[in-house]
């Protein structure tokens, strides 16, 4: 599980794509997660909006890569 350090009190789920070079751009997060539909977890339930804010000790899994925010 890779740790992502929060600078300030939450991220969004497109800036963390961005963060973990998914995607280059913010505005690619959108058609990301329509492809990729089903295969993003937040906290263990499946999640498609860019902009579902991530706080502290929130579990993200992207296909077979867990994030957790500290």
């Amino acid at each position: 599980m890779k740790e992502i350090k929060l600078k300030t009190e939450y991220i969004t789920l497109g800036q963390l794509l961005k963060i973990t070079d998914l995607i280059s751009s913010g505005g690619e997060a959108k058609y990301f997660l329509q492809e990729n539909e089903g295969k993003i977890l937040v906290n263990g339930e499946l999640e498609n909006r860019r902009g579902k804010k991530l706080y502290k000790d929130t579990i993200v899994k992207i296909f077979d890569e867990e994030y957790k925010m500290i």
